[in-house]
């Protein structure tokens, strides 16, 4: 199992729950969980323990918000082929992927992580250049790791019947005998 399927699964990304992600304002709205959860474990410094409220709220957000949205009437949009080929990277392990898509986005997961690591060590110091720095990275390589995972979806989307089902948007299925 692949460390993004694990992830997936403490999030409980079913089916439904990754179409609904796959509408373009749940990926762009979910740019701001980052900015949140920073502001929130930041405000611990003036609200003390009562920092807890928002954290939880920023979190209940950070889960629901690939909730929040229905699923988009079409897949032709590069956030949702981004989402569509994040799932196919998550499955990389049954499917392999084409050779040309297997290093990038280690390193850009590597890149992002490494900028979660500046943004951890600024907010616990109260720094605010680490922690800009550290956001700056983190987005830079979502952001990149996103557009090669619509790449991805583009080269794979026929790879499986599986793939080709995810192409079909909610209620067109039942429309077509």
């Amino acid at each position: 199992m692949t460390l993004e399927r694990a992830i997936g699964r403490v999030f409980r990304l079913d089916e439904a729950t990754w179409m609904r992600h796959a509408n373009p304002w749940s990926v762009f709205t979910r740019n701001t969980v980052l900015p949140l959860l920073i502001f929130t474990f930041w405000s611990r410094l003036w609200l003390g323990w009562w920092a807890l409220v928002p954290i939880a709220l920023a979190i209940l957000w950070t889960w629901g918000n690939p909730r929040l949205f229905p699923a988009p009437e079409s897949f032709d949009h590069w956030a949702s082929r981004a989402v569509l080929g994040e799932r196919v990277w998550l499955n990389r392990d049954s499917v392999p992927v084409p050779a040309h898509h297997r290093k990038v986005p280690d390193i850009l997961s590597a890149v992002s992580g490494a900028g979660m690591l500046f943004v951890l060590w600024g907010v616990l110091v109260f720094d605010p250049w680490p922690t800009l720095f550290g956001a700056a990275l983190v987005y830079a390589g979502k952001l990149w790791f996103l557009d090669r995972m619509a790449w991805l979806w583009n080269d794979m989307l026929d790879a499986t019947p599986e793939y080709r089902a995810w192409q079909v948007p909610p209620g067109e299925a039942d429309k077509n005998p």
